[in-house]
């Protein structure tokens, strides 16, 4: 019995040592290899305002649905407005997704409100022959340095402390930030990389993905390790809605579309019937307030601009002699330089078109308005006054009225006791709502 025990112990010992031995000689299973992964490229080109924000937002979106490695906003800007420069920010230092802003191609800038974009990314580079800077923030009014003034010292202040937070948060030059908001500053992409200003120069956007390989940055999500070289490029381009936003919000086409909205409703309203202008006005009007909302507007600007334009609708009714027109022209030329509170250049309503819309708008006050004014000083042309001298045959009478046939149509009539069934007859006057007639003595067939 205690033989047979130990050989049953042998056994087991023996079975263990062969599995044992089994699952060291295994090799363990190469680890899966990392897939590509995808970049989001956007492409900013031109003035940041509201187009350019509902661009990069979804852009943005689109790289934490697809998971994106990264995105990348390819930048060539003069500038725009300071607060859709903040939202582009606000979704940069929010987004789970690494962001690369590469100034691009050779002879871009990120000029103004683009420094701010760059200096929030978690990566900035450059294309060798770029710039950026002149990050001072401008608005109509804006004094010279000669002349002190409260508003334009808080506005410094706080563009200068908004870009030196970005670059202590991203861990570059905070001095040459306060310089680019102060002095309006510049540098080129080899001087930006000197000073800490840009991460990396890169030739184009495959060279940018090979440079951020292996990089370590910190987003929302913590700290990412960036695997970029062999990524997977996606473009975003812009549908038709950032291209449709891109359009209304220009303000020279705001503005335009205000007039044309304005001018088209007015000839409706002249002359009801045609249907089209007015449809046309109302879509234009809608079109150019959704833009104008959308945009830095200076309400006393729209305000001059509604004044100048009801002074050229009296002018056309009233016999001001002028002084209402001229009135009107100056309103509306002093609203349409006043209208965008911003000097942020692609934002600024040009002069020349200031001066067409005023000669056009006075010119189209001028023929439609005055013409609708003279129709309404003419005599009618419908109604029973016009039957007035008109004759007709007098078809039955008794006791002083009776009804005549006048123009086609039945009329009640009133005359004189001797007038007889059969007899022509004349109308004199209209008497509430029978006519005076009296016989005609004339010969020829009744007036039509």
């Amino acid at each position: 019995m205690r033989s047979a025990t130990t050989w049953l112990m042998g056994l087991v010992l023996l079975a263990h040592a062969v599995g044992a031995a089994g699952a060291q000689a295994v090799p363990a299973a190469a680890p899966a290899p990392a897939l590509p992964g995808t970049v989001v490229l956007m492409e900013l080109d031109g003035a940041i305002g509201p187009a350019a924000v509902d661009h990069v937002r979804r852009g943005l979106r689109l790289a934490v649905r697809e998971q994106a490695r990264l995105a990348v906003i390819q930048l060539d800007t003069p500038g725009g407005l300071d607060a859709s420069m903040r939202d582009i920010v606000k979704d940069i230092l929010a987004s789970p997704v690494p962001v690369a802003t590469f100034v691009a191609p050779d002879g871009a800038r990120a000029a103004s409100a683009g420094t701010y974009i760059l200096y929030a990314s978690h990566i900035a580079a450059m294309a060798p022959a770029s710039n950026l800077g002149a990050a001072t923030p401008v608005a109509i009014g804006a004094p010279t340095p000669a002349v002190p003034d409260t508003m334009a010292a808080k506005r410094l202040a706080d563009a200068s402390a908004y870009l030196r937070s970005l670059a202590q948060l991203r861990g570059r030059n905070a001095e040459w930030g306060e310089l680019a908001v102060r002095e309006s500053a510049s540098l080129s992409a080899a001087e930006a990389l000197q000073k800490n200003v840009i991460t990396l120069i890169a030739q184009d956007v495959a060279d940018l993905l090979r440079q951020v390989d292996g990089r370590e940055v910190r987003t929302a999500q913590g700290v990412l390790r960036l695997s970029t070289r062999q990524a997977q490029v996606l473009v975003f381009d812009a549908d038709w809605r950032s291209r449709v936003l891109s359009v209304i919000t220009e303000p020279s086409l705001a503005l335009v579309l205000m007039m044309l909205g304005i001018y088209g409703l007015l000839f409706e309203f002249s002359n009801p019937g045609f249907v089209l202008p007015g449809v046309v006005g109302a879509i234009s009007l809608l079109l150019a307030l959704f833009g104008l909302q959308m945009l830095p507007v200076n309400y006393a600007g729209l305000g001059l601009i509604f004044l100048g334009v009801a002074f050229l609708i009296a002018e056309a009714f009233l016999p001001t002699f002028g002084a209402l027109g001229v009135g009107g022209i100056a309103a509306f030329c002093i609203g349409a330089v006043l209208l965008i509170d911003n000097e942020a250049p692609g934002f600024g309503v040009p002069l020349w078109l200031v001066g067409a819309l005023a000669v056009v708008s006075a010119g189209f006050i001028v023929v439609v308005a005055g013409a609708a004014a003279k129709s309404r000083r003419r005599p009618p042309v419908l109604g029973v006054s016009t039957l007035v001298g008109a004759t007709g045959e007098l078809v039955e009478f008794a006791d002083g009225e009776g009804w005549a046939q006048i123009q086609g149509d039945y009329w009640k009539v009133r005359g004189a006791q001797g007038l007889r069934a059969g007899r022509r007859i004349r109308v004199m006057r209209v008497q509430g709502l029978a006519l005076q007639v009296a016989e005609d003595n004339t010969e020829g067939p009744s007036r039509a």
